[in-house]
């Protein structure tokens, strides 16, 4: 259940996709969003060339066409070598806030979880409490070959619900408010899609605190109307998980961020002329 860290962070990383991908049934929005596996660029007839380095042959005069095969070769081997070494030290939390369609969250500090004061009545609404919490914070237990694979399923639910239930608590700290910020300026949240706020960016909403209740919206300051959010991945997120006080308490902090109100309105027309309605 628990993945090692250090040297084997990548394989840790690769199961923790594996296992989240399958307890959600094959759902979307489950799979990382790193970088892809660099494919080889070179052709067949080109692939003695490639695997090359430029010392093997110092006294042969390439052409145009095969120095830039072994440029992108090499490259591409940089890019890998790079992508491996920051896959090392991956905690749970930023795998978790980098998967597709978990833009919304904020990466939540370790130091406001640790806190009990700051959890106080999670424990009866989120099932397998102990072993999710302890999977958040990569915490490696001596139970995890206890399980079966169906319950370590359910604890990797659990562990993303309990997430969920703390991350809507701290967004309402300093910390983690000022963390929202950096999102909202460069508009992660999405822009209204009403013509007349002008791209307006949005912040996160859920229209209940009570936990499945309804999907996250994202609203908008300048019109004050709340709205799907663009991409099918994130309308998939509980609304719970960001709750219905966060982007009005938002606004009151940051107020020089609050846009003035749009007191522009479409009015239908038909040849010109304003369509009455009775």
């Amino acid at each position: 259940m628990y993945r090692e860290r250090g040297g084997g962070g990548s394989k840790g990383k690769m199961e923790r996709s594996s296992t989240a991908t399958s307890s959600k049934g094959g759902g979307a929005g489950l799979n990382l969003n790193g970088k892809e596996t660099n494919k080889d660029r070179s052709s067949p007839g080109n692939s003695k060339i490639s695997s090359l380095p430029r010392s093997s042959y110092p006294n042969k005069k390439l052409s145009k066409g095969e120095e830039n095969i072994v440029e992108e070769s090499e490259t591409d081997s940089e890019e890998s070598d790079v992508s491996g070494s920051d896959g090392e030290d991956t905690s749970w939390i930023s795998w978790f806030c980098s998967l597709r369609g978990n833009e919304f969250f904020c990466e939540v500090d370790e130091n406001y979880i640790q806190d009990d004061f700051n959890l106080c009545g999670l424990s009866s609404q989120v099932p397998y409490y102990d072993y999710a919490l302890d999977l958040i914070l990569d915490v490696e237990s001596s139970h995890g070959d206890m399980f079966s694979e169906e319950q370590n399923e359910i604890i990797e639910s659990a562990a993303e619900m309990l997430y969920g239930l703390i991350h809507v608590r701290y967004i309402l700290t300093t910390k983690g408010l000022a963390a929202m910020l950096e999102k909202y300026k460069n508009a992660e949240f999405g822009r209204c899609p009403r013509v007349y706020c002008c791209g307006q960016p949005c912040l996160p909403v859920g229209q209940s605190d009570v936990s499945r209740q309804g999907n996250v919206k994202i609203f908008c300051p300048k019109c004050e109307d709340i709205y799907t959010p663009q991409s099918r991945f994130q309308d998939n997120l509980d609304g719970a998980y960001f709750g219905s006080t966060f982007p009005h308490l938002f606004l009151m902090t940051y107020g020089h961020l609050k846009p003035q109100k749009t007191s522009q309105d479409y009015v239908p027309r038909i040849f010109g002329f304003k369509v009455y309605n009775p």
